[in-house]
């Protein structure tokens, strides 16, 4: 088994862990607080999910860096491996009992995104991929969508913690896209969105001011499927995952033109 192998089997393991935990704990009293904002919200469960899997990191991978979302771990430089980790991400949905979170593990070798674990623990769904080896739900090969015209997409996008306040808010990017595509979902798992593109069941996401353990894991897994991933210009598709677009490929430059302003509504 080559090391990447052993990262992939650990991720599995750890996200299923810790989907667990997030089972458990469902529609269940707990601890909520808030963070940034009065809508960015925070639960003992994603404390307990990311202590669980650090703490094993930790034990088992001492070398490697870890970057997760509420701060645990130690992302030193200099490391080959480094695990970026979302614990529980649509944790505004688990607080309200609504069933769209996920575990969301990504794994970068040298900078470069490597291998990528999404786990849905409601419906038991594992993503996973390693670069240049395609990627799976549950060991089924994933493939995007064949869709060519974004008048019949179903595209996802998300906003930011800091709506209510700052100009840069994607509503203006909704409105474009929501003139033009069949439909446009908002389900609070930036995650799980791009694990749909990658699925086929969207066809296109966007959203603004993302982190890179929104999109570590996703974004691979978009790749791996066949998609296509960018920043807002076309770009690549930024580690800090701050402006994300991913698409089946077919539909992306379009949407491109709709986000910027120019294509026709």
């Amino acid at each position: 088994m080559s090391e990447t192998d052993r990262v992939l089997e650990l991720a599995v393991r750890l996200a299923r862990e810790a989907g667990a935990i997030q089972r458990e704990h469902y529609e269940t009293a707990i601890e909520i607080r808030t963070k940034s904002a009065s809508i960015d919200l925070v639960t003992e469960v994603d404390h307990a999910c990311e202590a669980h899997i650090v703490e094993t990191l930790a034990r088992e991978r001492p070398e490697d860096a870890i970057l997760a979302e509420e701060g645990g771990g130690s992302d030193r430089e200099g490391a080959t491996w480094r695990w970026i980790i979302d614990p529980l991400d649509g944790t505004t949905n688990y607080a309200h009992g609504y069933p769209r979170f996920c575990v969301s593990i990504g794994v970068e070798k040298d900078d470069v995104r490597e291998v990528a674990v999404v786990y849905d623990p409601l419906l038991d769904e594992c993503y996973e991929a390693v670069r240049e080896n395609g990627a799976r739900l549950n060991g089924r090969v994933l493939r995007v969508s064949q869709e060519n015209d974004l008048g019949a997409a179903l595209m996802a996008t998300g906003f930011a913690y800091d709506v209510r306040r700052s100009p840069e808010d994607n509503l203006e990017h909704f409105a474009h896209v929501i003139k033009k595509a069949r439909a446009v979902r908002r389900d609070g798992s930036a995650a799980l969105d791009l694990c749909y593109v990658a699925a086929g069941r969207f066809d296109g996401f966007w959203e603004l001011k993302l982190h890179p353990w929104d999109v570590a894991a996703g974004l691979l897994i978009v790749d791996e499927a066949g998609g296509r991933t960018s920043d807002l210009r076309g770009g690549p598709a930024p580690r800090s995952g701050r402006n994300i677009v991913a698409s089946n490929g077919r539909i992306h430059d379009a949407l491109l033109a709709l986000l910027d302003g120019s294509a026709p509504r």
